[in-house]
Parts: structure tokens; C-alpha cells; sequence
């Protein structure tokens, strides 16, 4: 019979020959991790390998995940479908190995990991998601979502300040069923960690009531199983399990060394491994009964199958809540709801409020509040700035998780994580706000939003130097430009109470990726019209105003640049120009238009353009050529107010004027 070395040992082998082969990858975690994965996957781990969607599954998530072949051998060993080929191509193209583990490309990766500190803010919004659910729809007898996040993480996860926001809120939520695992070995890239780690990390956890159990054995398997245990039998904290471990476990000469972190260990160390292992196969050649003793589908499937019958008896007793509960974790909108949001942006045509987008947007929430269930809500300490919280927002607690709306405190970072988190858990749409400028703050953890297409909506106010006193440190400049360049990422910046609504239905309708709306601070006039179509909006761009004769010029504008931008389309009318404007609240979403669209908005005869928008100016010049114009921002902002900064900064119709006569009276 094999014992837990042996079958620890089996990752050890898998994880060395891929990265040896890949001639690139880090062996060394993984080789100290091995003993506790086996604990874990072996004798607790809740899932089933041939569905890895079951709603009810555990979460495992590798925050330090350069270690990657860990997961990997643990899929392929446990039953998932990923073969022994694919881990030969560990880190080549297209495989479903990449260098670090991706949402998507791999069965039973349940995060993209490999940034440090972000897979455990991920696990802690995982855990998150699983303790509100369970409070919406659990009944006595029916615990229809119970299920247990697990986290690896390393040195380099704690020292990453993200780890400190996130782990800081999973304590003040008692997040009970959130188990982490902390690879004590000492080691990072740069050497011993003791020269520049020296935290007391078990009374840091204490302190943010976590139950910490300390000085963990992670080579020895009855010392992990008991600690285990002891996490799970916690309830009311989250649990941090500190497992000294040696780097490199089983290398003679690389064990305990940072030569063991991030390169191949080499043939010649290989082979005196398979010596200190006594393991006497081939690379990728692994007898019969360890896979045997791997396999997790015959469990797997018992225990969903355990599930479903719950889940029937369950929607027998509680049909309705069994409705919403499975038409959530599909990701489907409840039945009529498309059409009433249609009804509710059509209606803010004739609202004719002139408020600020950010005003605009709170009453899209607090009408989404009464139709979407799954619309969970947050900000980073600014709700009332942001205008996140609704008059119906009920706020969660850690008496009362039943609510729909989250204080982060200021935390955007691990906001934005946490967030994307919930969203791969699945059952939730979250939305949580920030000033626009402090989305650099949150910038790694948006970025993976878009690399992983999840729908999540960042609610971006205070957009441009028009949020006034509070200064350049508080005003956008490069940001907008920025977010626009992400890949996945659509940027809305609206610029009156209907493109608001448009840009809310539009990031909701968006199911593989995040959204961002920049929001005004300051009030803005109301500029569409019963005229303007709606699918015109829906399409990033559509001419707002035009002229009776061929156009002359084409004014371009976002946000509160657009009611400029038609004053002084009018000053030039008046004096006999025929001058087209455009609101181009997304240029994402307008790129993505036929180029029959796109020319009917900016068509190539009209070669005389001007952007304009309280942002950096680069890239506009995509829209209107080296030979237009871009009325933008050069250098940061000031403090006064937005209606002084505005004439300081040329943001005037008469300015606009003024270039454009320039451009017009050009031979």
C-alpha cells in the first residue's frame, strides 16, 4: 500500500520533469507543498473532477502561483481532464498548462493566480460569495450552498500589501469556512526573506481574528490532517494554517536554497532526487495504483449526486427560492428583466434632470436594487461620493450577510479582487466604486478582471479636473486613456442622465468581461433627445448633432465635454459652418462597430476633427489624424473650483471656437 510520502512524492516528480522539460518554471514550491496538497486533495477536498462547475464544490485556489504544476499534477492525478500531455507541454503555447494557472484554460482552476497576494483577496471574496448565499437561501434542513475556500499561499502573498486588505475584512466577516495555508520556507527569488520579511505573521493574523494555528509541520502528514481538522471545526474566523516547510523538498543540493524557486532543478539534480525519493520511473511514467489512489471521481460524483438529491428535495419545499437560486449561479437575467431595463433607459429620455453622471448612475442602482437580486454593491469608504448605496442598498454585515451592498473601507485594491472573486464564485453581478484616479490603486486587480472576462463594473466618479477643489492629486489625467487601452476592458464615460443608463445596461448585458463607468462629479445639462436612437448610444458613438449639408468639421467629445462641445458647435453655426457633433461616450464599444457604422458616425471625407475631453490627449489622435486637433489635459490639475478650472484648462466653447476657426480657415 503507498504510503502519503509516496504519494506526495508522485507531485513532486510530475512538477520537476514539466519544468525541466519546459526548460522553464518553479520547482521548488512545489516540492514543499506536495505533502500538504496531498492532505488536503486527498482526505477533505469537496469536488468532483468530471464536473468541475459543481455549484457546491470547495474552492482551492493557489495564490502563489508560479507553483502551478502543483495544481496541475493535482488535476491530472485526481481525474480532471488534463492528461499526461499536457503536462508535458506545461508552458507551451495553447496548452491547458500555461506558467501560471488561468481561469478558463484549465478544468479545475478556479482563479487566475501568479501576481502575488491577489489569489488570496480572490479566496476571500470566494468565501465571501459562499456565506451570502448560503444566508439568502439556506433553510433549516436544507444547506444547499456549504462549501469550504482553500488558499496556498507563500512569503510573497503576505508581503504584498493587497494581502493585509483583503485578509483584514475576511476577519471582520468571520469568514469561518476560509482555510489558508501559509508555505513558511523562508525562501523568495532574492534569497532568505529574514533580510526583508520579518513580520510576526501569525499575531498579524490574530490580530485581524483569524484562528491561527502555528507551527505546522508540512512534511508530516498527521500534523496537517489534525490542523485541518482544528480549521474546520472554526466557524466564527477565518483560519491560517503555518506550515514550515524546506523549499525544494528532496533536491540534495537545492532544498532549503533559492536555487530552487524559479529554474529547472537540471538532469543531473533530477536524477539524485529520484534517488532521495527512491523513486525509480522514467519521467511521466507513473504506475497504475497511483492513480488509483488518486482517483477522486467515483467521491466526486457520490457526493454531487448526495447534493442533488438535497437540491430536489430543497426546490420541492422552496421552489421559488430554487428558481432563483440555479438561474443565479447560471448567470441568467430573471424572466421580463431585459425588457424592463430597456423600459427604464428609454424613460430617462424625457427625464430631463441635468444632474451628474454619478447621480445619474445611483438611479439606474436603486432601479436594478428592485429587479436583479445578484447586484451586490460596495465601495472603497466613498458611497457617498460615489453614489453606490441606494435608499433600498442593505448593507452586510457580520450579524447579517443577507444584504446586497459591502463597505470595503479603503481598501481599493483588495475591493476590486475581493469583486472579482465573487463574481467567479458565481450567483453575484458586484459593482464597487472609487475616485477614477485612484482605479491605479485597484489597476492589477481590474487587469485581471479583464484577463479573466469576468462581469464585474467598476463605478468610477470624480472623472476628470471638473471634480474641482480637491486638486491634482485627486484629478484623472492619463487614467481614462489607460483603462481604454485594457484588453476585455469597456469604458463608458457618459455624459448626461441617458447615456448613464445606456452604460449600465450595457455593462450588465457584457457577461465576459468588466466595465468601467467614469462618473462626473459635477452636474451636467442633458443633451439627448427623443431623435437619438438608442442602439445609436448602445454603439459607443452616434452623432448628436448635426448639420443640413455635408460636415464640415466633426467635433468629438465624451462626458461633460459634449454640452461644450454643442455650445460651440452652435457659435460656429451661427456664422455659417456646417459642423457635425459626436458623443462618443465608449470608444471601445464604437471600435467593435461595422466600419459601415463607423463611417456613417466619422466618415473619411470629413478630415477636419477635434476630440475633446479633460484627459490626456494621445489617444485621440486615432480619431482624428495627425492633421486634427486635441483639446485635452498636458499636465496635471489644480485646485479651484471646476468652473475656474475649466477656463484655465481651454475647456470652453469659445476655445473650441477658436481651434476650430483655425482648422476651418486652414487652405
Amino acid at each position: 500500500m503507498l504510503t502519503h510520502r509516496q504519494l506526495a512524492d508522485v507531485i513532486r516528480v510530475l512538477s520537476i520533469d514539466s519544468v525541466q522539460q519546459a526548460r522553464s518554471g518553479h520547482p521548488g514550491m512545489v516540492m514543499g507543498m506536495a505533502d500538504i496538497a496531498e492532505v488536503l486533495w486527498r482526505d477533505f477536498l469537496q469536488h468532483n473532477p468530471k464536473n468541475p462547475h459543481w455549484a457546491n464544490r470547495d474552492r482551492f485556489v493557489l495564490s502563489n502561483g508560479h507553483g502551478s504544476m502543483l495544481l496541475y499534477s493535482l488535476l491530472h492525478l485526481s481525474g480532471y481532464d488534463v492528461n499526461l500531455e499536457e503536462l508535458k507541454n506545461f508552458r507551451q503555447l495553447e496548452s491547458k498548462t500555461p506558467g501560471h494557472p488561468e481561469y478558463g484554460d484549465t478544468p479545475g482552476v478556479e482563479t487566475t493566480t501568479g501576481p502575488l497576494g491577489q489569489g488570496i483577496a480572490n479566496a476571500v471574496g470566494m468565501a465571501l460569495a459562499e456565506k451570502i448565499l448560503a444566508a439568502q437561501f439556506n433553510r433549516s434542513d436544507f444547506n444547499v450552498i456549504d462549501h469550504f475556500t482553500y488558499a496556498f499561499l507563500g512569503d510573497g502573498c503576505l508581503m504584498e500589501g493587497i494581502s493585509h486588505e483583503a485578509c483584514s475584512l475576511a476577519g471582520t466577516w468571520k469568514l469561518g469556512k476560509l482555510i489558508a495555508f501559509w508555505d513558511d520556507n523562508k525562501i523568495s527569488i532574492d534569497g532568505d526573506v529574514r533580510g526583508w520579511f520579518t513580520d510576526d505573521t501569525a499575531e498579524r493574523f490574530s490580530a485581524y481574528n483569524w484562528h491561527v494555528i502555528r507551527d505546522v509541520d508540512g512534511h508530516d502528514h498527521e500534523a496537517v490532517k489534525k490542523a485541518i481538522a482544528e480549521a474546520r471545526g472554526v466557524t466564527d474566523k477565518p483560519s491560517i494554517i503555518c506550515c514550515k516547510t524546506i523549499i525544494g523538498y528532496g533536491s540534495p543540493n537545492k532544498s532549503g536554497k533559492e536555487s530552487s524557486h524559479g529554474e529547472p532543478l537540471g538532469e543531473e539534480e533530477i536524477k539524485l532526487v529520484r534517488q532521495e525519493l527512491a523513486w525509480h520511473y522514467e519521467p511521466f511514467n507513473i504506475p497504475q495504483e497511483y492513480y488509483q489512489a488518486w482517483d477522486a471521481t467515483s467521491n466526486g460524483e457520490e457526493r454531487e449526486q448526495e447534493w442533488n438529491d438535497l437540491f430536489l428535495c430543497y426546490a420541492k419545499q422552496f421552489p421559488e427560492l430554487a428558481d432563483q437560486l440555479a438561474r443565479r449561479l447560471a448567470g441568467d437575467f430573471p424572466d421580463d428583466f431585459s425588457t424592463e431595463l430597456t423600459n427604464f433607459v428609454a424613460a430617462q429620455m424625457t427625464a430631463n434632470e441635468g444632474k451628474a453622471t454619478r447621480k445619474s448612475s445611483l438611479k439606474c442602482i436603486e432601479f436594478l436594487n428592485k429587479h436583479l437580486p445578484e447586484l451586490i454593491g460596495g465601495a472603497a469608504d466613498l458611497a457617498g461620493s460615489n453614489c453606490t448605496k441606494g435608499k433600498d442598498s442593505e448593507v452586510i454585515s457580520v450579524d447579517d450577510f443577507s444584504g446586497n451592498y459591502i463597505h470595503y473601507g479603503v481598501r481599493e485594491f483588495g475591493m476590486a479582487a475581493i469583486m472579482n472573486g465573487l463574481a467567479i464564485h458565481g450567483g453575484f453581478i458586484p459593482y464597487g466604486g472609487t475616485y477614477l484616479v485612484f482605479s491605479d490603486y485597484a489597476r492589477n486587480a481590474l487587469r485581471m478582471s479583464a484577463l479573466m472576462q469576468q462581469r464585474v463594473i467598476y463605478i468610477l466618479t470624480h472623472d476628470s479636473i471638473g471634480l474641482g477643489e480637491d486638486g491634482p492629486t485627486h484629478q484623472p489625467i492619463e487614467q481614462l486613456s489607460s483603462l481604454r487601452l485594457m484588453p476585455n476592458m469597456t469604458v463608458w464615460r457618459p455624459a448626461d442622465a441617458v447615456e448613464t443608463a445606456v452604460a449600465w445596461q450595457a455593462a450588465l448585458e457584457k457577461n465576459m468581461g468588466p466595465t468601467s463607468l467614469c462618473l462626473t462629479r459635477q452636474g451636467v445639462p442633458d443633451i439627448a433627445n427623443e431623435k437619438i436612437k438608442l442602439e445609436n448610444i448602445k454603439r459607443g458613438a452616434y452623432v448628436l448633432r448635426d448639420c443640413s449639408q455635408q460636415a464640415e468639421l466633426i467635433l468629438i467629445a465624451t462626458g461633460s465635454e459634449v454640452s461644450i462641445s454643442c455650445a460651440a458647435a452652435e457659435i460656429l453655426t451661427a456664422k455659417g459652418y456646417q459642423v457635425r457633433v459626436v458623443s462618443m461616450p465608449s470608444t471601445n464599444v464604437f471600435d467593435q462597430q461595422s466600419e459601415t457604422y463607423q463611417q456613417s458616425v466619422l466618415p473619411n471625407a470629413v478630415t477636419k476633427r477635434i476630440a475633446i475631453e479633460a484627459g490626456s490627449t494621445d489617444f485621440w489622435y486615432k480619431y482624428v489624424g495627425l492633421s486634427g486637433k486635441v483639446i485635452g489635459m498636458h499636465s496635471f490639475g489644480k485646485s479651484a473650483p471646476y468652473q475656474d478650472l475649466f477656463k484655465y484648462f481651454n475647456f470652453t466653447a469659445e476655445h473650441i471656437v477658436d481651434v476650430a476657426l483655425q482648422i476651418l480657415n486652414k487652405s
